[in-house]
């Protein structure tokens, strides 16, 4: 099964990996632990709350002008 991952730097240090499909979140101090860390977490969701995915994810980025403050 083809998921997507979505990571951010943490404030603290390391990296957020996010599965929007599955909505499970977690983290790691590198990109690798973080993605393993993912796996564990969506593969423990989807166990529990079985879904099908329909087809392949598409990920595409978007800009925003900031807002003044």
């Amino acid at each position: 099964m083809l998921l997507t991952a979505v990571f951010t730097e943490a404030e603290e240090g390391g990296f957020i990996a996010l599965n929007p499909e599955t909505g499970t979140t977690t983290q790691g101090e590198t990109y690798q632990e973080a993605i393993h860390n993912l796996k564990d977490a969506t593969t423990l969701y989807l166990g529990e709350f079985p879904m099908k995915i329909h087809s392949n994810p598409v990920m595409t980025t978007f800009e925003v002008s900031h807002a003044p403050y």
